[in-house]
């Protein structure tokens, strides 16, 4: 091999060598690229999953929150809705019937426990008859010979007239339902038919009808969910303080009240500052806002419908 030869030789290995060394030094630019690239996808994975368990905690805090506000504002008084009562009044065709569809466990009407065994109370039916004025009590069976007066409903012959009064101790004084019936309930031709008499429930503490199966109460939210699709919307229901039928009808039927010895149970001790069931429903605001309907019902608040 000459001289030449020997030269262009070794500056071809050169250029072999030369080519080789840029081409590991691209390759390495890509590599730390490609690493660059994975830290910062790497980076913001744990910001997105910090971010996420942030979320969930802020989310968590606001459904407590919201429990414990509903916790407190529940009363007694949330637990039988007097417009399902005067709802089912108007359906009914005789005492029987109202009694029956009032304790009917389908339906659930009632949510009261007052005695808190955790069974929602039986309740009985009675009434009096004072010729054209009838009235009709409603009463929670507790214990054995025990009742309470839950709410009153008196009845005029003159314009088919209907109150509900609600039970003081439970709803506070002078808490009154005028239903105005968009068609004329059955039970208004029975009051003043040729088969009507006077009704006295036959049952009593641990003897109750066959159809009457016990059922734990609802928190008072879920039980006027529950309760909505059970009042009649063509009725109108006017609330008001102010007793129309001037407090000529009286209750004479024999009770041991669950609230006689019970003062701390009264309505105003349970909610200070509140007169009754009518005033406790404007104080709520907005919060528990209840449907209007027809325009019949004056003051809003409640629970949601």
């Amino acid at each position: 091999m000459n001289r030449n030869e020997k030269t262009i030789k070794v500056q071809n290995l050169e250029l072999i060598l030369k080519d080789t060394f840029l081409n590991n030094k691209v390759i390495l630019s890509i590599r730390e690229k490609i690493g660059s690239i994975l830290c910062l996808a790497f980076a913001l994975t744990l910001f997105n999953c910090g971010s996420s368990t942030t979320a969930t905690t802020q989310n968590t805090t606001a459904t407590t929150t919201t429990t414990t506000v509903e916790a407190k504002d529940k009363d007694i008084s949330d637990n039988l809705d007097l417009e399902a009562v005067a709802s089912v009044f108007g359906e009914s065709k005789d005492l029987e019937d109202f009694e029956k569809r009032l304790n009917n466990p389908e339906t659930k009407i009632s949510n009261l426990d007052l005695n808190e065994d955790g069974k929602v109370d039986y309740l009985r039916v009675v009434s009096s008859d004072q010729g054209d004025d009838k009235v009709v009590t409603i009463q929670s069976v507790l214990a054995k010979d025990k009742f309470q007066d839950v709410a009153t409903i008196d009845v005029k012959k003159e314009n088919t007239s209907v109150q509900v009064i609600g039970n003081s101790s439970i709803y506070g004084p002078n808490y009154y339902i005028y239903p105005v019936y968009g068609v004329n309930p059955l039970i208004m031709d029975w009051f003043w038919g040729p088969y009507y008499s006077p009704w006295i429930s036959p049952f009593y503490w641990g003897y109750y009808p066959p159809y009457f199966r016990p059922w734990g109460p609802f928190s008072p939210f879920a039980y006027h969910n529950n309760i909505i699709i059970h009042v009649n919307t063509k009725n109108v229901y006017h609330h008001t303080n102010f007793d129309h039928h001037h407090g000529n009808m009286n209750n004479n039927h024999n009770k041991n009240d669950h609230f006689s010895n019970s003062a701390k149970q009264t309505f105003q001790q349970r909610n200070p500052g509140n007169y009754n069931k009518h005033s406790l429903d404007l104080n709520r605001g907005g919060t528990f806002t209840r449907s209007n309907f027809g325009g019949g019902f004056h003051g809003g608040g409640g629970f949601r419908r």
